[in-house]
């Protein structure tokens, strides 16, 4: 594929977000995807690397906190070959009333028109203080 059409892919699984559209994410993923997210397992249980299996929960987890979507703005995007680095914003309103609005940089690999890895940077300490109860 061309880096053009890598950027399409990753521009859609970002909408996807914004539509709180879970199996769509899932399904926009190789069988044999891995996602890294930045941070400490034992201070938050979302980092780490997981496999498509362990993100799938992940993802589906996002739904029940922020049943209206994630507005994933993209701010900048640039492409070599099958990686696609994306700088992202990130809105949303959470179940506990806060709003949750990161900054995102993520690492995607495409290959055949589906994502095969995603390494994902974020601030994790807002995440963790928006997220609490």
């Amino acid at each position: 594929m061309s880096i053009d059409e890598n950027k399409d892919v990753v521009r859609r699984f970002l909408a996807r977000f914004a539509n709180g559209d879970a199996d769509g994410l899932i399904g926009s993923l190789t069988d044999d995807a891995t996602w890294w997210i930045g941070g400490k397992p034992a201070e938050l249980p979302q980092a780490g690397q997981k496999s498509k299996e362990g993100i799938s929960a992940v993802l589906r987890g996002i739904g029940t906190k922020i049943p209206g979507g994630i507005d994933m703005r993209i701010r900048g995007m640039i492409g070599e070959g099958d990686k696609v680095a994306a700088e992202v914003e990130a809105h949303g309103e959470i179940t506990n009333g806060r709003t949750y609005n990161n900054e995102y940089h993520f690492l995607f690999t495409v290959r055949d028109g589906l994502i095969s890895s995603v390494r994902e940077y974020h601030d994790t300490l807002h995440l963790k203080s928006v997220f609490a109860a």
